[in-house]
């Protein structure tokens, strides 16, 4: 089969490109701005790059096209189409899909998924637990919204039959692990992403409200993830966040299948001791005990969401928590990007206000509080662009000794909201509209011993590597 994919560089559909070509398809593809680092893995592929979408691509003649979220039917002030090969493919009658839908018919079929959802916390959770199976021999497949240092790669199809040496009463059908998305699927389908996965096991890990741009509300989301627990079937399970209000909302609407919860003290799991070095319980008993390199106690959560994840396919917790003590995390979590004159610069994809707190309240539990915190942050999300959340930015950088705001391309006066932390030079927040400013202001306050964090999700301008050489150059 070929196919041709209509945003081909984001991280889902970029995965599903390689899984695709590694099931034996001829894969193509088509983005704007086609950019790494997903260009460059998906060429190295042997994976044909298209720059834009014009309507002359219709000439590859592709057994289907699979269009990304990114494409719409939106139209430029001139009154051209924005995706003019997205409007030459409707006129035509021509076979199209959403990624999610090509992927649960195509790669999802036979096997058994284990879906990761939650507002925060599915990249790593989900690199997480494809870890632990990899390491209990189970050769999972994944498709991962971002790189497992322990994989090297997003996405692979693993093993055909599952090489379970004792099967669970649950058989023996592979297992694949993947990133459960709540965000929408296509222009012309509008249901969250994983409400396509069928999962038997199903990670709700938390939910807060996000994605101001399609969702009204909190509920509106907790509708979507009730929807993802009616596809789980009666001999699934699904694995719930005992700390989370909005869980226990989504459960209570209705769950056929078994439910086993964590966090809480009187979950079927839960920790004991600190994020770095814990217990893991299960039923008021230890099991297992975890010891590793990644701090924060929203971390201890995701890796008590893997353990029992993995559990539910016959995984013993004393195995998981092993295999944990080895995981290195995800690109762009926490990644150390260099150390100049003493100052540690990191990267880290935090972007809801929850995230940056959790992110930056991580790394103060380990470095104690002599350490300074240096937070540099661009407010890109959707969600962020809109100011829905702007009030809970001085909450959320609470844990940093100084705060610096990227502020272009917003709507909202970030000085303004920021005023309770103090704005301005010599205080404890500082504004820039350009990355360059930015870098200067970080520049000037940084000292040796200091600990940078920039969070976006997105390149941010490439400051990492901008605030490396202005150390350097100082």
């Amino acid at each position: 089969m070929h196919i041709h994919i209509l945003g081909i560089c984001g991280t889902f559909m970029g995965g599903l490109a390689a899984l695709a070509r590694e099931a034996g398809h001829r894969v193509t593809g088509c983005d704007a701005g086609v950019y790494p680092p997903m260009s460059d893995q998906l060429r190295a592929l042997g994976i044909d790059l298209i720059e834009g979408f014009g309507a002359d691509q219709m000439a590859l003649q592709p057994d289907v096209f699979v269009i990304g979220n990114v494409v719409s039917r939106v139209r430029l002030p001139d009154g051209t189409p924005k995706f003019p090969l997205m409007e030459a493919i409707l006129d035509a009658g021509l076979p199209y899909t959403s990624g999610p839908q090509w992927l649960a018919e195509h790669v999802l079929q036979g096997r058994h998924v284990l879906a990761v959802a939650g507002t925060h916390g599915k990249t790593t959770t989900t690199s997480m637990l494809a870890w632990i199976l990899e390491s209990a021999g189970q050769q999972p497949g994944f498709l991962i919204g971002g790189v497992p240092l322990n994989f090297g790669l997003s996405a692979r199809l693993g093993a055909a039959q599952r090489p379970a040496p004792t099967p669970t009463p649950l058989g023996t059908a592979p297992l694949f692990v993947i990133e459960a998305d709540e965000y929408d699927t296509a222009f012309f389908d509008k249901r969250s992403k994983f409400v396509h996965y069928r999962p038997r096991t199903a990670v709700l890990n938390n939910l807060e409200f996000d994605h101001a741009d399609i969702f009204d509300n909190l509920a509106a989301i907790e509708r979507q993830f009730h929807h993802l627990v009616r596809t789980v079937p009666p001999s699934g399970r699904v694995v719930v966040n005992g700390l989370e209000e909005s869980l226990t909302r989504v459960l209570h609407a209705g769950c056929w299948s078994e439910v086993t919860n964590f966090g809480a003290a009187v979950s079927d799991f839960y920790a004991v001791g600190n994020p770095q070095a814990f217990d893991v319980m299960h039923q008021g008993r230890p099991v297992a005990r975890v010891e590793w390199s990644l701090t924060g106690v929203h971390n201890q959560l995701n890796a008590l969401a893997a353990i029992a994840a993995a559990h539910h396919v016959g995984v013993p917790p004393q195995e998981a928590a092993s295999a944990l003590a080895s995981f290195q995390n995800v690109k762009r979590r926490m990644e150390l990007r260099g150390t100049v004159g003493g100052v540690a610069v990191y990267d880290d994809f935090a972007h809801h206000p929850t995230a940056l707190r959790t992110t930056l309240d991580g790394l103060r539990r380990s470095l104690g509080s002599s350490a300074r915190i240096l937070a540099v942050f661009e407010p890109r999300s959707n969600t962020m662009k809109l100011g829905s959340m702007k009030s809970q930015l001085p909450w959320a950088l609470e844990p940093a000794d100084l705060a610096f705001c990227h502020t272009a391309g917003l709507d909202w006066d970030a000085t303004q909201a920021l005023a309770p932390l103090g704005v301005g030079q010599g205080q404890r927040a500082q504004t820039a509209a350009d990355i360059d400013t930015l870098v200067a202001q970080v520049v000037q306050s940084a000292r040796p011993g200091d600990h940078v964090v920039c969070m976006s999700n997105g390149g941010f301008g490439g400051i990492h590597a901008k605030l490396l050489q202005a150390l350097q150059n100082q």
